[in-house]
């Protein structure tokens, strides 16, 4: 296929011509003199090789490829149109960490469900992964424990995470080596606070899932203190010793964030006031 070298500068001319079909018209609204548009207008068609607009002392027509080429600019500026100011029922793309969307963030998304006609796709990841696919444009938003702050990122803190021992009797904290462990992960916070690990450990990562088996007495766990708010049935311990972890919201830096990722901000905000 011929490569054609398109002079992009005269699109707007020929444009405005091509809808007025009249070259008067079309100079009054580019701002400029007639015989500018009808030169921008032959300097478009030499570098396309093709006669876009036929012209005559009375009448202006379009040529059949005159008007392939003004509905695909119609069709592109349709598009473009939509890229930035079509801000209704646009999907929301988050990422977020396993146990926040099993938790925390259920509440956000029923409140978001009544109050906006937007979309939300959310999809679990590692931190890592998390900030790979915030960076390439995968994600609008993310949730994590880590505070990104960078030319390209920024984070807003919503709360402070704060762990909690739980168990399904009376035991003694110090002792904790003595009881099942029921952990989420290899890195989980038992092993970070006790040297002697226990003799049965079990690996779950599902922090409800945790709390379940918890309540049913298989073992002790460490986890969120928001995901046993309410609960029946569980004893809780202060844990001691564990830095403070909180919790963030991370986005690209926006110099003006797109309304329909501002309007799900603006509720966590209002939801953590």
């Amino acid at each position: 296929m011929k490569e054609i070298s398109l002079d992009y500068r005269y699109l707007k001319a020929f444009m405005v011509t091509a809808r007025h079909l009249n070259f008067s018209k079309a100079a009054q609204d580019l701002g400029i003199a007639q015989s500018a548009v009808s030169r921008q207008i032959k300097l478009l068609e030499e570098s396309v090789g093709q006669q876009l607009i036929i012209r005559s002392s009375k009448k202006v027509l379009m040529t059949e490829k005159g008007q392939a080429l003004l509905d695909t600019l119609t069709g592109f500026e349709d598009k473009v149109q939509e890229v930035f100011f079509g801000h209704m029922n646009k999907t929301i793309k988050v990422g977020i960490l396993h146990g926040l969307l099993e938790t925390w963030f259920n509440d956000v998304m029923v409140e978001f469900g009544k109050t906006s006609s937007h979309q939300m796709s959310v999809e679990v990841n590692s931190l890592e992964n998390l900030k790979e696919k915030l960076h390439n444009g995968k994600y609008d938003l993310i949730f994590t424990t880590e505070n990104i702050q960078s030319e390209l990122v920024s984070s807003l803190k919503l709360f402070e995470e704060k762990m909690v021992l739980v168990s399904k009797t009376e035991i003694n904290p110090k002792e904790a080596e003595a009881y099942p462990w029921i952990v989420y992960s290899e890195h989980d916070h038992l092993f970070q606070l006790y040297k002697k690990r226990s003799q049965k450990i079990v690996v779950v990562n599902s922090i409800t899932t945790i709390l379940k088996l918890v309540k049913k007495g298989l073992g002790i766990a460490i986890l969120p203190g928001h995901t046993i708010e309410g609960e029946q049935g569980v004893k809780t311990y202060e844990v001691k010793g564990l830095a403070k972890q909180h919790i963030h919201l991370s986005t690209l830096n926006f110099k003006s964030i797109p309304p329909h990722i501002k309007s799900l901000v603006d509720l966590i905000k209002k939801l953590q006031a």
